[in-house]
């Protein structure tokens, strides 16, 4: 028998922030957990697969390839996700994530999710409303840095 995914760490998390208990127990149960060990790829840039990774424990390092070597550019922490736009859209990976230190992670397939449409089309809905935020501050966050990095560089905006 596997393990089954908590929904009370569903609900903690940046996904579930408008979910009822009930509605976390409902997306919990089309989640899988898989544990991680310190340094281990969970999935590679440009892999096909489309999960939706929700991080339950520990630490996952964001990499891209820079000139042909992964450059950790986000350290996620705990109840955060990753792999939206994978999940939504169903393209290739952008980023690689590995494991910092012990991980536990919750996992959702597209084809899992997508069946809830039929019996809770207003979970879905939720859901779908949460990636959307996540991937907002997700870019609202680049756009800063990309700011701070253009202001560093042109030395204005700032004392540096």
């Amino acid at each position: 028998m596997s393990e089954a995914a908590d929904f009370k760490n569903v609900g903690s998390s940046s996904l579930g922030k408008e979910l009822s208990l009930r509605e976390c127990e409902i997306i919990a149960g089309v989640m899988q957990v898989t544990h991680v060990g310190d340094g281990e790829q969970l999935v590679g840039q440009s892999g096909s697969e489309n999960t939706l990774f929700l991080l339950v424990d520990g630490y996952l390092d964001v990499l891209s390839d820079m000139e042909g070597k992964l450059a950790t550019v986000y350290t996620m922490s705990k109840g955060e996700v990753a792999g939206t736009r994978a999940f939504v859209d169903r393209s290739p990976r952008k980023a690689t994530l590995r494991a910092k230190g012990q991980v536990t992670v919750y996992s959702m397939e597209p084809d899992e999710f997508e069946a809830l449409l039929e019996t809770h089309p207003k979970i879905v809905y939720k859901v779908m409303r949460g990636l959307f935020r996540i991937t907002h501050a997700n870019l609202r966050r680049m756009n800063k840095e990309t700011e701070q990095l253009a202001n560093y560089i042109s030395k204005s905006g700032g004392r540096y």
